[in-house]
């Protein structure tokens, strides 16, 4: 049998000692004889994974007491509806919304039922390659009472790695494909949320940060399974909540903490992402349209120079273990997305197979 690699945008690649961890759970979770699906979310073995799920993700990212850590029904569509209701007491209040890509323009969307919406396009084109428009040439709104961003497209293949430094506003940001990928500083944020099926977990769960000042904004219509202040003071369960979902981010946290942090985890993600990148650079047959400034490094997006060969592409890419290559059906092409759980055996392969590809087809 051949390793099978993952490479789809989400749901993503587990780390195998996690999901190792989960077979034996599944049937019956420290001897209890109950599988994790059976056990209440009132239970003490499941309190223990509410209290350390959340003690673990404060030590990764270094969150600051004063923030508050939600884990939440939903992945991050829900947020884009739950943002504004919380963090915008009136209809008529103002927030930026930076398009860069395909989600951050979703999140303005869905944004504009709620309240009045600057839309700021920071999308060029530079030497005939996709590129963003510095932060500091942003055209921010002076009536916004927060801007929110989305720091990488996983469509698009592109992203954002300047941090925010912004004065006077508060910064959210869709964290969702980035999360645990690398350092960041929280401090520059009011609100960080992120769906966890990407880097953390399995889909149906969120994470969300945020600045406990901003939890007395909510507007009165926020439905109850939307609003952070309640959720902060049910310790995120107010209802009951997606206990698989929260119990896998659970385990893949301590996966996180045993390789040794973020940092080391960043420089992994940054070493698979340059294997692959230098290929693509290095061909013809390959084509990456995104400024290298700008590049994802969770999400590698290119096309072949002939399209008709994607199919065939596709195909004997799947014989050989590398699954869910192909690029989103707004876009198309090919897409290779470098979780954290993707290990690097997985793009050297791909690597291999891309040449081999090149050689015959090209």
């Amino acid at each position: 049998m051949v390793d099978i690699y993952n490479f789809s945008a989400g749901p993503a690649m587990i780390p195998k000692e996690v999901m190792d961890k989960v077979k034996e759970d599944l049937v019956s979770l420290k001897g209890l004889g109950n599988s994790i699906l059976e056990i209440s979310h009132r239970s003490k073995e499941f309190l223990q994974v509410v209290e350390e799920s959340e003690q673990d993700i404060r030590d990764l990212m270094k969150i600051p007491l004063e923030y508050k850590v939600l884990f939440c029904h939903g992945g991050a569509r829900a947020q884009f509806s739950a943002v504004p209701l919380n963090l915008l007491s009136h209809p008529n209040n103002y927030a930026d919304y930076v398009d860069s890509g395909y989600w951050s323009f979703r999140a303005a969307q869905e944004a504009q039922k709620y309240c009045n919406v600057n839309m700021i396009d920071v999308k060029t084109i530079v030497d005939g390659h996709h590129s963003i428009i510095p932060l500091s040439k942003w055209n921010i709104s002076d009536k916004s009472y927060y801007v929110h961003y989305c720091p990488n497209e996983t469509i698009n293949g592109i992203a954002l790695h300047e941090e925010p430094h912004l004065k006077d506003k508060i910064m959210v940001a869709d964290c969702s494909s980035v999360i645990l990928s690398r350092p960041i500083d929280i401090n520059n944020y009011g609100v960080i949320y992120a769906g966890t099926q990407k880097n953390i977990g399995t889909a149906g769960l969120a994470v969300i940060i945020i600045h406990e000042d901003l939890l007395e904004n909510a507007r009165r219509e926020v439905p109850s399974i939307l609003n952070y202040k309640l959720q902060a003071q049910n310790n995120s369960m107010f209802n009951t909540p997606p206990t698989f979902s929260w119990y896998i981010t659970g385990l893949v946290l301590k996966w996180l903490k045993k390789q040794g942090g973020l940092e080391i985890i960043s420089q992994r993600n940054q070493q698979k992402a340059d294997l692959l990148y230098k290929n693509l650079d290095q061909s013809n047959f390959y084509i990456n349209d995104v400024s290298a400034k700008y590049r994802s490094v969770m999400n590698v997006t290119f096309k072949l120079s002939n399209s008709k060969l994607e199919n065939i592409f596709f195909q004997k890419a799947d014989l050989l273990g590398l699954r869910m290559l192909k690029g989103h059906q707004s876009v198309g092409g090919i897409r290779a997305s470098l979780y954290n759980a993707m290990p690097i055996a997985g793009v050297k392969k791909l690597i291999e197979y891309m040449k081999y590809f090149e050689l015959k087809y090209g």
